[in-house]
């Protein structure tokens, strides 16, 4: 039995050996983009976090991409690499708006109601695929989590036409929304499984960034 776990354990790879995998760098390449967003966030800096909340949705529908159409990937990549897709995503379309409403709030208590209510809806949307997945392998049970940063650096485009304080409300209530819809029984398709979706969002990727990177000028 020893000498059984002793093999086992020599041909368990090491977890620095899935960093080499392409999907795998492009899922921390958008962690990066995820905590740029935070860090400009929290210093009030929205216009960037808006590029960096952007970015880490083209990163983590590109990681798909290139896993599916990459040979040789073995069951191991494949179950590491969906497990490291649904951490990130709760960081990514979780933690990153859930702060953006608290600092844009100024950190008001009430806020942390929202940010809450955002974060447990992503906990439990992600869980809930986890087990069941997608429905007939197309389609979500309730808004996938991308699109809570696809929607949110849209609306925040808006931001300049009202005072802080209506636009923090605006922001508060979409926020609830976007929550709502995370855990609702609506069916959306899988977006990122198609090609032709992927140049759609680049092209809006790359629309935000140059629109956003203007503002900051």
């Amino acid at each position: 039995m020893n000498k059984d776990n002793a093999v086992s354990q020599q041909a368990q790879p090491t977890i620095l050996s899935y960093v080499k995998d392409i999907p795998n760098i492009c899922s921390l390449a958008g962690l990066a983009c995820t905590v740029l967003a935070i860090y400009f966030s929290i210093l009030g800096v929205y216009y960037a976090a808006m590029i960096g909340m952007i970015w880490a949705v083209a990163f983590d529908w590109a990681d798909g991409l290139i896993a599916r159409r990459m040979k040789g990937r073995v069951d191991g990549d494949r179950a590491f690499g969906g497990q490291l897709d649904v951490l990130i995503d709760i960081i990514s379309y979780g933690v990153t708006p859930a702060i953006l409403l608290l600092s844009y709030g100024k950190f008001e208590p009430i806020f942390l109601i929202g940010a809450f209510l955002m974060l447990a809806a992503s906990a439990l949307r992600l869980s809930y695929f986890s087990v069941f997945g997608l429905v007939g392998g197309k389609e979500y049970i309730g808004l996938a989590l991308d699109n809570n940063n696809i929607i949110l650096v849209f609306i925040f485009l808006f931001e300049g036409v009202f005072s802080v304080g209506s636009f923090s409300i605006i922001l508060y209530i979409s926020c609830l929304g976007l929550a709502a819809l995370n855990v609702s029984k609506i069916k959306t398709p899988k977006l990122s499984g198609n090609p032709i979706n992927v140049f759609a969002l680049a092209i809006y990727t790359l629309a935000i960034t140059g629109i956003y990177w203007w503002k900051l000028l």
